[in-house]
């Protein structure tokens, strides 16, 4: 029985047959499987009740058995303590196969990923639950080059490849929008004959919709045999990232009309898909259904995209009543997207509100001052621009690095900005001087304003010129074949400079461009681009 709960979704009521054991006058005694399961209770659930757990075994002796120190170390990584891990560990007298992959899971887990690296590289044997393990620590810690390079090294070892490894495997490609590893990932698991369930197609439908390829996402959702929740709410929002509203609302309808419940993410997506085609009144419709018709009760997130909803629609006014209304505490992203667009249509007086607000919330974020920066320099108070570097210097925030991330030929490549390091570096500064020249010829003026203001006309037009997402843009006009789009992953938000560029630049080369920034898809062609220059 406390094995059958600590696997339900009422764990805790394991410790009501332990304390039933306690209470039975010495006819019954724990053993070390009632500890196996408690512990794995504990994990489960993360509760209090683990070092309580921890003490009780070693009263009753069962502090050394191999399951139950495994079992600890998984618990202690699931409550977040990592010490505790170590501790556990480091009084294993020897530690088996089984507990040496749980510690480097663990400690992936709990960012110490040079440590689980180390211990994975010194363990005499490794399965495939080994090598699944550190390769999903670093997907999940975001070092994806690193899990890519190691499932590499995975295949030349000759160790069976599944659905856990893939998984893993796709992840890394999402988040470094490589489209064509991705792709090559998606190959290599229907040639093996990888059994497609449903986190994994879902991993692929996110990997395709978060690289820019919309068409292939779709076709992978539709072939799916078995979707859930998780599966419907990755391709509506996947949709709405990428500036199709419509479709993701029209998706929407078919999952309820198919008898799919809608969870929390779910309409997170569905409210991002009304805020990218300017719905409204829609929008507010199924943010009041949520609790009315579903029983979800609306979440901090929830809140921050029906701000981010009024404000895009330039009814700045209802955002912030809305605000002002909300029965929580508003959060960094409900200020942030009422700064934002303030930003975008130029309301100085709110946006200086809401800047301040935000850095009440959060001190250190280096958003808040930035934009509005940019909303001073867009109107030319250079006065008030100085203060805001001003204060910045004084609390000892900067502004992120800007770094764009493309895929060329399988190979992934980093540009930061101002940076010269690249070994492409020459070719892609001659070729931006061709582009400059073709840019200039077509009417294109510098959008300096957000630029440093005591620094002359022709250096901050320079500055512009060496942002990530340019340098990058370069390099793939001259090393990427004809007719294949640019893709590229940023880290900030795109500024409007390097915006309007992508734009001119998508019609005059006649090239596709398609950058995920820190916000949203931007998919330029012709001219155009798909957010509708509201981001």
């Amino acid at each position: 029985m406390i094995r059958a709960y600590s696997k339900s979704l009422t764990p805790h009521k394991s410790f009501q047959f332990y304390n039933k054991i306690l209470q039975s006058n010495d006819v019954m005694s724990p053993d070390n499987y009632t500890f196996n399961f408690l512990v794995r209770t504990c994990a489960q659930s993360a509760c209090e009740a683990g070092p309580a757990v921890h003490g009780a075994l070693i009263k009753h002796g069962f502090e050394y058995d191999p399951h139950v120190e495994s079992g600890l170390i998984f618990m202690y990584a699931e409550m977040s303590c990592l010490s505790s891990c170590h501790r556990v560990f480091e009084s294993v007298q020897k530690p088996d196969l089984v507990c040496q992959t749980t510690m480097v899971s663990a400690c992936a887990k709990c960012g110490d990923i040079g440590f689980a690296r180390n211990l994975f590289d010194s363990m005499p044997q490794r399965d495939f639950v080994s090598w699944n393990a550190m390769i999903a620590g670093y997907a999940q810690r975001g070092q994806s080059r690193e899990a890519l390079n190691l499932f590499k090294l995975m295949q030349m070892d000759g160790v069976k490849v599944n659905e856990v490894s893939m998984i893993s495997v796709v992840t890394a490609c999402t988040h470094l929008g490589a489209l064509d590893q991705g792709k090559w990932a998606h190959a290599y698991i229907e040639k093996n004959k990888i059994q497609m369930t449903v986190n994994l197609g879902t991993a692929l439908v996110d990997m395709y919709f978060k690289c820019g390829n919309v068409d292939r996402a779709l076709k992978v959702f539709w072939e799916m045999n078995e979707k859930n929740v998780y599966t419907w709410s990755t391709a509506i929002g996947g949709l709405a990232m990428n500036g199709y509203g419509q479709k993701c609302l029209e998706l929407f309808s078919f999952m309820k009309h198919e008898g799919i419940a809608p969870n929390e993410i779910t309409f997170i997506s569905v409210l991002k898909g009304c805020s990218v085609v300017g719905f409204v009144d829609e929008g507010r419709s199924h943010f009041d259904s949520m609790k009315r018709d579903h029983g979800i009760e609306p979440r901090l997130e929830h809140y921050g995209c029906m701000v981010d909803l009024y404000g895009r629609a330039g009814r700045l006014e209802e955002a912030l009543n809305f605000i002002n209304t909300m029965p929580l505490k508003p959060h960094a992203g409900a200020w942030g997207a009422l700064l934002n667009a303030c930003r975008m249509y130029k309301n100085m007086e709110l946006g200086e509100f809401a800047s301040r607000k935000l850095i009440e919330v959060e001190g250190k974020n280096h958003g808040a001052y930035v934009s509005l920066s940019n909303i001073y320099a867009d109107t030319g108070n250079w006065d008030r621009v100085s203060n805001v570097r001003q204060s910045m210097k004084a609390e000892g925030i900067s502004k992120l690095p800007g770094c764009s991330v493309m895929e060329v030929n399988g190979e992934v490549h980093e540009f930061f900005s101002g940076d010269k390091s690249h070994p492409s570096y020459d070719v892609i500064e001659t070729m931006w001087g061709e582009i400059s020249k073709r840019l200039k010829l077509a009417g294109y003026v510098a959008s300096t304003n957000s630029v440093l203001f005591d620094i002359e006309e022709e250096e901050k037009e320079d500055a512009l010129c060496k942002h990530s997402e340019k340098m990058a843009i370069a390099f793939g006009l001259f090393s990427l074949k004809e007719g294949l789009p640019i893709r590229i992953v940023k880290n900030l938000r795109i500024c409007w400079d390097c915006h309007d560029v992508s734009k001119m630049i998508s019609k005059i080369f006649e090239r596709e461009i398609i950058v995920r920034d820190r916000n949203r898809f931007h998919h330029f062609k012709d001219g155009e681009c798909s957010c509708k220059d509201f981001w």
